[in-house]
Parts: structure tokens; C-alpha cells; sequence
């Protein structure tokens, strides 16, 4: 049985003190819910004080991104040997907003957003393989646009995106790598994907990991739902079969919403 995954995606959101509060206060509910993996991502200048919290809790620490070097000349990126030695275990690849596809147009940045949030399908690959060698676990991300999902694409980006960010990994990698559905349009919009219909797209990146690395592969894989995720959705969100657990964004935020929603789990 695939053990539940929750992940709390702060963003760029949180100074060190109120984060280490917020961590703080999430922390009870991990011992309370021994069954599900719980994780707090805050953003690169709170990890270090957030890992200080969690330091012999059973939160795990994750990043938001992570750089496929080691080392090298390439300002303001951050190795995954650099988060392992904070003591960081997993690392969000490939959200829809670090590949430049945000649920909430910006009008005025619309020249300039895809310059800089620019991962495609080949730097998530690279991010992904580059993590799990370090010793992390890769949360890969995929999803559609609202445009996409009106032109009857999802099935075709959904299996693109998890074919390009698997390319040359092997079998043996899976157990290090989870993955979350997050359609972009319900990505801080306030809407959220009917909960049949996010696990009939989760249950599609099983099926695309299946048909390259066979049914048992498929069947261990975890696969998360993430895109507006609250305390009122939650449970039924997470009964449904195909969906392991959610990659929270504003409700991680809350520590006592954050709380609902992984206790939905059990």
C-alpha cells in the first residue's frame, strides 16, 4: 500500500522567525499521523532555521527548486549537495511556476515570465536526476493549462511531461521520485479540479510510468494532487485511488488548515 504524501509549498512567502513558528506548529500533527509523509518546503532563506525546528521531528525538509550542478559558475542557483548539507530530503522539480505557466496571469510581466521561469521538460530531467543522485526525492510536477485542457490536450501534456522528465532514468531511481498532478488553472485560482477527474489524471501518470517501467512500477509510484488544495476538499481529494497525497500551496500557510488536510489522510 503507497504510503500518503502531504508537502507544504510556502513560495515566497515566510522570513525566518515566522517560519520556524510555522514549522513549529505543524510539527504536532506528524507524530499525531505516523502513516503519512509530511513536508515542509519553505524558500531557500528559511531552510535553515526551519530544519533547526523539525531537527528530530518526522517532518521532512524540502526545497522549492534545485540546480543539476554541483558547483560551477552559475549565480544565484543552489547545488542539491548544498541542500542535502542542510539537511534537506526532497526537492520540488518542474512546478508549473518555475516552468513559466502560473494559474494567475500577470499582464504586465507576460514579456518577460517565461525568460525567467524558464524549465522545460529537459532541465526538469536534469533537476530530477540530479536530486536523487544527491539523496533526495524529486516531487516532479506536471500539468496542464486551462488552454490545453480546452483544446482536449491533457492526456498529451500529462504523458509528455512525464516521459520527458523520466528520460534516462532508471527503474531503481522510481523510489526516490514522487509525482503531483497540478493543473495550472487551478494553481491559486481558487478553483480546484473535480476530485474524479484529478484522480482519472493522476491515475494517467501511472499509466505513462507503466508503459515505461511495467505495471509494478506503476502500482508503487506516488502520486500527489496539488492546485487549490483546502480543508474542505481534502478528504475527498484524498479517497480517491489513485491520489497519494497533495502538494499544498496556500493552505500550508495555516498551520491548523495545513493540519486538516493531513489528518484527512487517516
Amino acid at each position: 500500500m503507497r504510503k500518503k504524501i502531504i508537502a507544504g509549498n510556502w513560495k515566497m512567502h515566510m522570513l525566518r522567525e515566522a517560519g520556524a513558528a510555522l514549522a513549529r506548529d505543524v510539527a504536532p500533527v506528524a507524530d499525531r499521523c505516523r502513516d503519512v509523509d509530511v513536508v515542509l518546503c519553505p524558500p531557500y532563506t528559511c531552510l535553515a532555521a526551519v530544519a533547526a525546528v523539525l531537527d528530530g521531528t518526522s517532518v521532512g525538509l524540502g526545497a522549492q527548486d534545485v540546480f543539476w550542478r554541483e558547483k560551477g559558475a552559475y549565480t544565484g542557483q543552489v547545488a542539491p549537495s548544498m541542500l542535502a548539507d542542510l539537511g534537506v530530503s526532497y526537492a520540488i522539480v518542474g512546478h508549473s511556476e518555475s516552468r513559466g505557466r502560473f494559474g494567475v496571469p500577470e499582464p504586465e510581466f507576460d514579456d518577460i515570465i517565461l525568460a525567467h521561469f524558464g524549465d522545460s521538460d529537459r532541465t526538469v530531467n536534469l533537476k530530477l536526476r540530479a536530486a536523487v543522485v544527491a539523496g533526495l526525492t524529486a516531487i516532479c510536477c506536471v500539468g496542464e493549462t486551462l488552454l490545453e485542457r480546452e483544446a482536449d490536450a491533457t492526456d498529451a501534456v500529462i504523458a509528455g511531461q512525464v516521459e520527458g522528465a523520466l528520460r534516462d532514468v532508471g527503474a531503481a531511481t522510481l523510489a526516490s521520485v514522487v509525482f503531483a498532478y497540478e493543473p495550472v488553472w487551478a494553481i491559486g485560482t481558487g478553483r480546484t479540479c473535480e476530485a474524479a477527474e484529478a484522480d482519472r489524471v493522476c491515475g494517467l501518470v501511472r499509466a505513462a510510468v507503466g508503459r515505461l517501467y511495467g505495471a509494478d512500477a506503476a502500482a508503487a509510484i506516488r502520486v500527489q494532487y496539488g492546485g487549490s488544495v483546502k480543508p474542505a476538499n481534502a478528504r475527498q481529494l484524498l479517497g480517491m485511488p489513485n491520489i497519494d497525497g497533495a502538494l499544498v500551496g496556500g493552505a500550508s500557510l495555516v498551520a491548523s488548515d495545513f493540519a486538516q488536510i493531513v489528518e484527512a489522510c487517516v
